[in-house]
This record gives structure tokens, C-alpha cells and sequence, in this order.
């Protein structure tokens, strides 16, 4: 794939939503975490990844990623916002084709999707997986919107963007774009689907 824009993985909030003990993104998942999974599948689709993350969450993927690709927050930069995640991963990739922000507690994004999704940046400045009309995740950035992400701060994230550049919505045979895990109950849902659940994405 000649054209080839970085992932960027959010795993820096608080996932206040979830109730539960440990934070959302230790949850086991199959033969992994949740965070595991998720930067499992982001590799898996052959792109560039850096991962923003806190220092409690870094022994999760210290396998698999290097630490050059691993932005570390600290905890008040956590509590900054999911803007600030998106603008210190952007900022760490500077030089990226585009980026595909990708939040960590959405495990079932398959590989492919990611692919597809990152080659509408070639041609469009704002692209998004979504699956039965409805807009999910991963959502793409291409380089030209740089000097915007990297100001970004805040629990709206990058909503502004969005809404300011007409997004390219891609239909994808990929329910899992609508996938997250803000509480208890969807994680048992997700776990409940967890026997057809593959890493390798096509």
C-alpha cells in the first residue's frame, strides 16, 4: 500500500463510564485485553501505529509496539481531554500521510477496515468507516488538516473538524466500527461474540 497513513490509538481517558475494577482497557479479551486487542488489529492492517496511552496502561502492549511508538501522558495531560490525545499522537507523527484515530476500547475494528478507510485519505480530507449508514470508527484526518489537529483540546475532540469538512463516509461489512466499551454491559457483550473473533482482518 503506497499510501499509508498512521493509526493513531487513544488509550489516555478515564473510561469514567465503566464501573468496573480494572480501568475498561485491562479487561481480558480473549487471549488478551482489551488494549491488547485493539493494537493487535491496528498492526495486523500493515499501517504505521503510535499508541497515546498513560504509564499504567503501557505494560499492556509493551510487546507489541516499541516504545518509540508509544506517547506517554501524564496524568494531568490525561485529564486534558480526548483532543489533547488526538493532537499528541498527530504531533508525534508529524511527518504522516494522514491519520486514522482509532479510539483503544474498540477491539473488533477488523484490519481491513482500517486499510480501507486510510486509502479514502488519499483524495479526501476527512474519512470515516460506517456500517448500515451509521458513522463509526476509525475517522481519518489527511496531513493538510495538520496544523488544526495538533490545537485540539478537550472532550469534543474533533468534532469541530468534522463537522467544518465534509467526512467521506466508507460502508463497511464491519459492525465492530460501532463498537466500544464504555460500560459493563458492553463488555459482556463483546466477550459474548468472542469465539468468531479473528486478528487476521483479511
Amino acid at each position: 500500500m503506497r499510501f499509508r497513513p498512521t493509526i493513531v490509538v487513544l488509550a489516555a481517558g478515564q473510561g469514567s463510564r465503566f464501573r468496573g475494577t480494572p480501568h475498561k482497557l485491562v479487561q481480558a479479551l480473549g487471549g488478551s485485553s482489551v488494549l491488547g486487542t485493539t493494537v493487535q488489529h491496528a498492526i495486523a492492517s500493515h499501517l504505521p501505529v503510535v499508541l497515546v496511552t498513560t504509564a499504567a496502561l503501557v505494560p499492556l502492549v509493551s510487546g507489541q509496539l516499541a516504545t518509540r511508538d508509544i506517547v506517554v501522558l501524564s496524568d494531568a495531560e490525561s485529564q486534558r481531554g480526548v483532543g489533547y490525545s488526538i493532537a499528541a499522537g498527530v504531533a508525534e507523527r508529524a511527518g504522516a500521510q494522514g491519520w486514522l484515530v482509532l479510539p483503544g476500547d474498540m477491539p473488533r475494528v477488523q484490519p481491513a477496515t482500517l486499510r480501507a478507510v486510510g486509502a479514502l485519505l488519499e483524495m479526501h480530507p476527512v474519512a470515516c468507516a460506517q456500517y448500515r449508514g451509521r458513522r463509526g470508527h476509525p475517522v481519518g484526518f489527511a496531513a493538510e488538516l495538520y496544523s488544526e489537529l495538533i490545537q485540539l483540546t478537550g472532550d469534543e475532540g474533533a468534532r469541530r473538524l468534522v463537522a467544518r469538512y465534509p467526512a467521506q463516509g466508507l460502508e463497511v461489512d464491519d459492525p465492530g466500527v460501532l463498537i466500544g466499551v464504555d460500560t459493563e454491559a458492553d463488555l459482556d457483550a463483546l466477550r459474548a461474540l468472542e469465539p468468531s473473533d479473528s486478528a487476521e482482518g483479511g
